[in-house]
């Protein structure tokens, strides 16, 4: 097939648009890549994955302007006219596109080409965009094209148009099946690591000291409850269980994270901020850390996806600590690979860390996890669902255009 990818920011990088290219290129097909191009970079790339046809930049404009001009709207002129120009020139079989920002013009785009399109459902992007309003972070844009009951209104248009969604998780599949999708045109394909992200051995979590390391990998948001770790850090130190945590990344509540470790008087021998590292790096990390976090809120948006995190620390063997969101919840618990708490309560958080102080069953939960990995949480098999969905799409168009013909 020929596959015209859609993705509404900057590539490189994206680890699920890399995998995602790299799968369908590895299984015989032609993937192009119709990027945004705020940064000006070369109109036409050629990387490992795939083709790269990023939007032309418009020269009379500043660049920030420029990046305005090109943001994913639902409907953007500029967008739908990179698409039919790349789909042409290729002969496009199938549009590929990520996330909603961008499906209305995908489908529009596709329609016109003659050929199926297909939805990749990483977010559940309308409940993203409610989380930003009841947080009070939406900015001037934000009510004329990140407005909650807009965004709802074209999900709810544009879903059952498409000829199938991929999603990340079975509660995000639930979710659009009431919105209109048929569930054969539903796929779950989850955000699993690659086979070659799996380490060969897994990181020993039993102690060297009498400390109990954790480590965070992610944005450092509220949603992602760093305040909620650290509340529930100081009431572990306040009764005498030692505990040191690893945070890693950056992101717009950064400072506040920082304040909420000054205001726990947590200093730096139980908690470091490494800020942003190169990916490989942080994984590096692991390899002395005992529990891997993955505290983030139980609300909507985080209740149908799943953090990339959650499979990264079970793969390395670490025991998780995750929120009572949905997906994260269901997972550990039936494959027993850590410790589930209540979202946002630092002292149910405590309890849950305490649960795992003991290094037998810490290792049992971290085999536990592992042991998930190999045989069921990979991107081996996500990607075979990928490939066989986006092929069954095309034939299954290739037969109505036929019958139609005829």
């Amino acid at each position: 097939m020929r596959i015209l990818k859609i993705w509404d920011a900057d590539y490189p990088w994206d680890v699920r648009v890399e995998k995602v290219m790299r799968s369908l290129g590895e299984a015989g097909h032609e993937v192009h890549l119709v990027a945004r191009n705020n940064k000006h970079s070369p109109i036409e790339e050629t990387l490992p994955e795939g083709r790269v046809h990023r939007l032309r930049p418009w020269g009379f404009l500043p660049q920030k302007v420029d990046g305005l001009a090109q943001f994913p709207a639902f409907v953007n002129p500029r967008w739908y006219a990179r698409m039919m120009e790349v789909g042409r020139k290729i002969d496009a079989e199938v549009v590929f596109v990520r996330d909603l920002p961008l499906a209305p013009t995908a489908l529009a785009a596709a329609r016109r080409l003659g050929v199926p399109v297909v939805l990749d459902m990483a977010e559940n992007y309308p409940a993203m965009i409610r989380d930003i309003w009841l947080g009070g972070r939406q900015g001037p844009l934000d009510f004329l094209v990140r407005n909650p009951k807009l965004v709802s209104m074209v999900e709810k248009r544009t879903l059952p148009a498409m000829d199938h969604v991929i999603v990340v998780v079975e509660e995000s599949g639930a979710r659009i099946e009431k919105l209109g999708v048929s569930p054969d045109r539903i796929t779950v394909v989850s955000n699993t690591p690659l086979e070659s992200r799996i380490p060969e051995h897994p990181v020993d979590v039993e102690h060297s000291t009498d400390t109990l390391r954790m480590v965070y990998l992610g944005l450092l948001e509220k949603p992602r409850g760093i305040e909620t770790v650290l509340d529930g850090v100081a009431l572990l130190r306040d009764r005498g269980v030692k505990v040191f945590v690893d945070i890693i990344g950056g992101g717009m509540d950064e400072k506040l994270f920082h304040e909420t470790a000054e205001r726990n008087a947590l200093g730096p021998d139980i908690v470091h901020f490494h800020g942003m590292l190169p990916y490989d790096d942080a994984l590096a990390i692991f390899h002395r850390t005992d529990v891997g976090l993955v505290p983030h809120f139980a609300v909507e948006s985080c209740s149908t996806t799943i953090p990339n995190k959650l499979f990264d620390y079970m793969s390395y063997g670490l025991p998780v600590i995750t929120t009572d969101m949905p997906p994260a919840e269901r997972i550990v618990n039936d494959i027993g690979s850590g410790a589930v708490f209540r979202s946002e309560d630092p002292v149910d958080f405590a309890r849950a860390v305490e649960s795992l102080v003991d290094d037998e069953h810490r290792r049992r939960c971290g085999r536990a996890g592992r042991e998930a990995i190999v045989e069921r949480y990979n991107w081996t098999q996500d990607a075979a669902r990928l490939v066989d969905a986006l092929e069954s799409t095309v034939a299954r168009a290739g037969r109505a255009g036929a019958t139609t013909s005829s």
